[in-house]
């Protein structure tokens, strides 16, 4: 029960902070009619005409016609992404063939140094080496 009259009692402290702030009657809707006699006041920035509004919506809607200057603008972005995007995979690839290539050179290095050994190892003296002893086919 006591955390219940410790949130009231915070609310309560909240309500009462934000209704002695002076934001809050400048957020406020004036009841007089006197106030309102002063358009140049923050209500002319917030309250605009109603066909300025309907256009605002209606070139901001979703379904709303793009101008070309957007379309262009739009259609230069994702080509730049495409760009970044097939060089990045590009890099990579490059990377990848010369990473593969250099696994490549060094196992085709280790089998020839083994292919040596064994044939220093198992070479009798009857025969010339490998070397001169190739069949032309």
């Amino acid at each position: 029960m006591s955390w219940t009259y410790a949130t009231l009692l915070g609310l309560l402290a909240v309500l009462y902070a934000l209704s002695s702030s002076p934001e809050a009657n400048s957020a406020s809707v004036p009841s007089s009619k006197s106030s309102t006699k002063d358009p140049q006041g923050s209500l002319k920035r917030i309250i605009m005409k109603e066909a300025d509004a309907s256009n605002f919506f209606r070139r901001r809607s979703r379904r709303g016609v793009k101008s070309q200057d957007e379309i262009n603008i739009e259609q230069r972005q994702v080509l730049a992404a495409d760009e970044r995007r097939r060089e990045f995979h590009e890099e990579k690839r490059n990377e990848f063939e010369s990473l593969a290539e250099e696994e490549g050179d060094e196992q085709d290095e280790r089998t020839r140094e083994n292919t040596e050994q064994w044939r220093e190892f198992h070479y009798d003296g009857m025969y010339p080496p490998h070397e001169y002893n190739r069949h032309s086919v």
